[in-house]
């Protein structure tokens, strides 16, 4: 998902049992410097005795809400703030992850709701003052809480197994499935207990007690259990459909969320792509996220970091809001995993690549889709659709995701029929193991730092054969190369299982044609790669250059009356003489659905006749028209 960059979250592991969280030691880069590191521990003493909320609940719905992070004042995926994660969605673009925002204007958006302001009333404070200030953020959730407990049970009861219908309260939710959950993570983890530095460098604990809760407490809050055997999913894993809201918001059907209905691929949508994303945010609030229909973003799948446990969201056959990409979209099932993408292996789990792997092979052959990188892709491998779009769009599931092993679950190895590709295509293929790139990460706006040795996914590319040399740029990121090894720096990072055209060798080099530039990576006796296969095309004879676009919707004259036409906009030019990768050639369409609808009968997809390769274009997929090339390798 990553809807905006991840948040100044440090590296953690944990262990779930059901749905109780154990936690284990942080395994995070070195702590900003504090002048008492014990400040954010007061702070929660300050505010139980305040309120009246037992010092344990309040501490360990913070942890179930953020461990314990306060990320400098930013929101989260989820548009939540804060150590409280206090939710303002006003903060969530609405039209960025239905990606259509640059055809068809901005939606029209009523006033997002949240807890924030909630919180805020309360203490009689500005919302600013709890996104900035830990302590007041603090005090805000915690006047929360206690005004979900005088709700629940009439007042601030001195036991905290009473105050269980207020943590199910706080997890605001409806869904019975999502707040009794929340409730008992909140309970498991005031037994088991923990402690941890933040990245901020607070040393926060929360000392186990027995606690047995009184679930009586929330008897009487109206909740909703969407559970329904129909989830679409293979044998023999835990999987649940729990429904993202499908709601008009106000007067204005154009103001709606969070997905579309369609009947793929019944209607004409054919479904090409598994896109996997990350969270950026825990598993359940990300359920929570995508119930309301104000959050306008939304996901097929979540999975669970810990156990693989999967959450059906939308039909199959409908649209969900997530890639950024309208056309990506509308081909696309898209798979949420739980985690943050700077933070990698502390949450992409075996359990979870397993799980994962096993629903894309289901899903593969029910919709017939290849399995390679064209089409099992990931977020940061989506376009965006304008030149305005690139720079927005997102870089998860991040440079620790193990594409390698994961596509070796699938049951499509990237060394699969090694030496027997073309030895003009090559695919990305370093050591995960041991392929350590030095990387740097910015966790607020002033504490950048080196990211923690671990396997990662790509090479870096130069602009000439030699370690002295620059790293290339990207015309929509931040040009400076002490921006260049920033993990979400994804302009001048190839990625396995992407394929290039081999455009030259010289001694440990291998050069490619990679977003309209020549680069180079390190690849001495072919050990980061291995043949790859495709359709080869190059700009028609006679062209200067060709566009490439993030989408392959068709030409004007293909829209009917009543239906205007949507703009395909270039983003990149390949030069006259560069070769790249194409896997697929497909038709043009779009699928017109600007409006809350009941039925998908009243949506329309648009076919025209314009015809697109579909190619590993840079880090990102990109598409070009069929007559502005010359196939190279019929």
């Amino acid at each position: 998902m990553s809807y905006r960059c991840p948040r100044w979250w440090t590296l953690l592991t944990f262990l779930v049992v059901g749905s109780f969280i154990c936690l284990a030691a942080p395994l995070s880069a070195a702590p900003v410097a504090q002048t008492d590191p014990n400040t954010l521990q007061a702070a929660f003493s300050a505010a139980a005795q305040e309120w009246s909320v037992p010092e344990k609940v309040l501490l360990s719905v913070a942890y179930n809400e953020s461990r314990w992070e306060h990320h400098n004042g930013e929101p989260s995926t989820t548009g939540g703030f804060g150590v409280m994660h206090l939710t303002d969605l006003a903060s969530i673009d609405p039209d960025g992850a239905k990606g259509q925002n640059a055809e068809m204007g901005a939606s029209a958006v009523s006033a997002p709701t949240g807890t924030l302001h909630a919180a805020a009333s309360l203490l009689g404070v500005s919302p600013e003052a709890l996104k900035q200030d830990a302590a007041q953020n603090i005090r805000g959730g915690a006047a929360l809480l206690a005004e979900y407990a005088r709700q629940t049970v009439g007042g601030t009861p001195a036991n905290e197994a009473d105050w269980y219908g207020a943590v199910v309260k706080y997890s605001n939710s409806d869904e019975a499935t999502i707040a009794l959950g929340y409730a008992d993570d909140v309970y498991a983890t005031i037994n088991q207990g923990s402690s941890r530095q933040t990245g901020e460098g607070q040393q926060v604990t929360l000392a186990a007690k027995a606690v047995q809760p009184n679930v009586s407490t929330a008897g009487a809050i109206p909740m909703r259990n969407n559970k329904k055997s129909g989830v679409d999913c293979p044998n023999g894993i835990v999987c649940q459909f729990i429904p993202a809201a499908y709601i008009q918001n106000s007067a204005s059907p154009s103001d709606y969320g969070n997905y579309d209905l369609a009947n793929r691929e019944a209607d004409g949508l054919d479904i090409q792509y598994i896109v996997v994303h990350d969270t950026e945010t825990l598993y359940l609030p990300t359920i929570r996220l995508f119930q309301n229909p104000r959050a306008y973003v939304s996901s097929h799948y979540v999975h669970r970091a810990s156990d693989g446990e999967i959450t059906q969201m939308v039909d199959n056959k409908n649209v969900a809001w997530t890639a950024g990409n309208w056309y990506i979209n509308a081909h696309s099932i898209n798979l949420e995993h739980e985690g943050f993408a700077i933070e990698g292996a502390s949450w992409y789990s075996e359990r979870l690549y397993k799980t994962s792997a096993r629903l894309v092979r289901y899903l593969a052959n029910k919709y017939d889709i290849p399995l390679d990188r064209a089409h099992i892709i990931g977020h940061d491998d989506v376009p965006g659709l304008t030149p305005a779009r690139q720079s927005a769009m997102h870089w998860d599931p991040g440079p620790f995701w193990d594409w390698d092993r994961y596509m070796q679950l699938i049951g499509a190895p990237i060394r699969q029929g090694q030496g027997h590709g073309n030895p003009d295509i090559v695919k990305i293929a370093p050591n995960f193991a041991t392929n350590q790139p030095p990387m740097t990460y910015c966790y607020t706006a002033t504490d950048c730092r080196a990211v923690p040795t671990q396997p990662a996914n790509f090479v870096y590319l130069r602009t000439a054969p030699s370690f002295d040399a620059p790293y290339i740029t990207n015309p929509y990121i931040n040009p400076a190369q002490s921006y260049a090894t920033r993990a979400n720096n994804w302009g001048n990072k190839a990625v396995t299982g992407q394929e290039f055209y081999r455009a030259e060798t010289q001694g440990d080099w291998t050069a490619i044609y990679y977003g309209s530039l020549k680069a180079w990576f390190y690849n001495p006796d072919d050990t980061n790669s291995v043949r790859g296969e495709g359709t080869l095309i190059k700009p028609k004879a006679g062209l200067a250059t060709i566009p490439v676009y993030g989408s392959a919707y068709p030409d004007a004259s293909a829209f009917p009356p009543g239906i205007n036409p949507v703009a395909r906009t270039k983003i990149y030019d390949i030069p006259a003489g560069q070769i790249y990768v194409a896997k697929d050639k497909v038709r043009a369409d779009y699928y017109a659905a600007p409006v809350y609808r009941l039925d998908p009968a009243q949506h329309t997809v648009v076919e025209g006749d314009t015809e697109f390769y579909v190619v590993f274009y840079n880090h990102r997929l990109g598409f070009v028209r069929a007559t502005d090339v010359d196939v190279v390798n019929p």
